[in-house]
């Protein structure tokens, strides 16, 4: 079930969205304003933002461009009353991924959430954030808490790895043929032993706990706030 952030400070607007989104079948997030949108990003596997433009305390679209600078990489669908051409353009340039004017369509904001979520299931993002870990495809290269971490190239696939199957269970022997090119000579417990190296990087201090060891069956990773 794909998940729906939306942030309108119009309740009418919020029951209207919330009651016919869930009907097609989307978990649906309701939001007044800005305020708890980070923590929501960063707790749960959203799949879509849906950002009106005239809220309190922040302009929409001047949140959205934050959230990119912050390497949030989903995407974001404006829902705005602002209608004229240079708003609408200052809406993709901050960010945004499409954008309806109100008062607007039901059938073509459902047809047209069906089509960015389509087109962002086929591209991966340059930029993939969960908790305080980023990372840059261009770059190819992890940062934690905005400090870029030194990894070998094994040690790059693999938290890469990792950060693509977020909150699974990833049994060593599953480990060895994504990561290993010779995975047919290699033992589980050189998962192990490459695990290790990982977590003394990007955790030295033991404290974030973001990969985790089920005794018998593999690792977990989460950045998520513990």
């Amino acid at each position: 079930m794909e998940t729906i952030v939306i942030v309108d400070d119009e309740e009418d607007i919020l029951d209207i969205l919330e009651y016919n989104l869930s009907k097609e079948g989307y978990e649906v997030i309701a939001c007044k304003d800005t305020k708890n949108v980070r923590d929501i990003l960063d707790e749960e596997n959203v799949s879509l933002l849906l950002m009106d433009r005239n809220l309190p305390r922040v302009e929409g679209s001047e949140f959205v461009r934050q959230l990119r600078k912050e390497g949030y990489g989903l995407p974001v669908i404006y829902l705005s009353a602002k209608e004229k051409k240079e708003e609408i353009l200052e809406g993709f340039e901050r960010g945004g991924d499409d954008y309806i004017t109100k008062p607007f369509d039901l059938n073509i904001l459902k047809a047209r959430i069906k089509a960015v979520l389509k087109r962002f299931g086929k591209e991966e993002s340059d930029l993939l954030k969960e908790g305080d870990v980023l990372y840059d495809a261009t770059k190819k290269s992890f940062s934690i808490d905005g400090e870029e971490i030194a990894l070998t190239k094994l040690e790059h696939d693999l938290l890469l790895t990792f950060l693509r199957h977020k909150d699974q269970l990833l049994s060593r022997e599953f480990l060895l043929d994504e990561v290993w090119e010779d995975a047919m000579n290699k033992q589980p417990k050189t998962v192990n032993v490459a695990i290790k190296r990982l977590k003394e990087k990007i955790d030295p201090e033991g404290t974030k706990e973001f990969i985790t060891s089920v005794r018998g069956e593999g690792y977990i990773f989460s950045a998520k706030a513990k």
